[in-house]
């Protein structure tokens, strides 16, 4: 394999350690990955903006002391004040296409993010602040759900922290799905589903830009520390590591991917190890 910039093989150590943890630390993960695509980023930044989340927390706090209203509606207008009032973060439409809307220390930087990145932010603000706080994968855009099901209040980090009616919730699934959501779309998303979902975002940002092969390869690889990665990852990787020049690693995936679904697709199989064949033809 490539050498990698220094400092990588440290990160991914991390990050692996602390997708593995009991309770799996949301906004570290999310700031490793930024680790990963900015090489600056280093650890005074990861704890710059660790702090930063704090004193956002400390507002917080602050703030949903002073609405009137109580339980789970208070904790969701004191954040949109705070985050989206005050402080300004929110999306647009042209963040879909940058690499930093899903980067966790430029969100906090530009105070612009992709509704996933948002959320984590609003996230990890109202728990550190003691808010009930959870996030909801909606198809197609992710918002933050306070309190119990039963008094539970949905906001759109993306439009400001905006709560959200049931009618609301009905419209942005539809759009996606052209069908109203099912009960298993509003259950609470787990820390590591989300950052899945993150990676999965970037990949889908690097997909069809062939120059950003490097992207999508390291997002795949932190996918593969994630616990139980699907098998196919492996193929993706194998596939990447090709399309970079590594033909020697890559023909080595392919056929460790081939050997894991040969009981299962024999067909398959086949199809990788004569891609693992063509790939060490390369070499010569």
């Amino acid at each position: 394999m490539p050498s990698q910039p220094p400092g990588t093989t440290e990160w991914r150590r991390l990050f692996a350690a602390e997708a593995g943890a009991p309770r799996p630390d949301l906004a570290l993960l999310c700031l490793l990955i930024g680790a990963e695509a900015d090489p600056l980023l280093g650890q005074q930044g990861i704890d710059r903006a660790r702090r930063l989340l704090g004193r956002l927390a400390e507002q917080a706090a602050h703030g949903h002391r002073s609405v009137p209203a109580e339980g789970s509606r208070a904790w969701a207008v004191a954040l949109a004040e705070l985050l989206g009032g005050q402080c300004g973060f929110r999306g647009r439409p042209g963040e879909y296409g940058r690499l930093e809307s899903a980067l966790l220390h430029q969100v906090l930087r530009r105070r612009r993010g992709l509704p996933i990145l948002l959320s984590v932010l609003w996230m990890e603000v109202a728990r550190r602040a003691g808010a009930p706080v959870h996030g909801v994968a909606l198809p197609g855009h992710f918002v933050v759900g306070f309190g119990p099901v039963e008094d539970r209040v949905f906001a759109n980090p993306f439009d400001g922290g905006r709560v959200l009616t049931g009618a609301d919730v009905d419209l942005l699934v539809t759009a996606a799905t052209g069908a109203p959501p099912v009960a298993s779309m509003l259950t609470p998303a787990h820390p590591l589903d989300i950052v899945r979902r993150v990676l999965d975002t970037i990949r889908a940002w690097a997909a069809p830009r062939p120059e950003r092969c490097d992207v999508s390869l390291w997002a795949v690889e932190l996918s593969l520390l994630l616990p139980s990665p699907p098998p196919r990852l492996r193929y993706d990787r194998a596939q990447l590591l090709v399309r970079k020049g590594d033909f020697a690693a890559g023909a080595r995936e392919l056929d460790a991917y081939a050997d894991d679904v040969a009981g299962q697709d024999a067909a398959t199989a086949e199809r990788v190890r004569w891609q693992a064949r063509e790939a060490r033809a390369l070499l010569n």
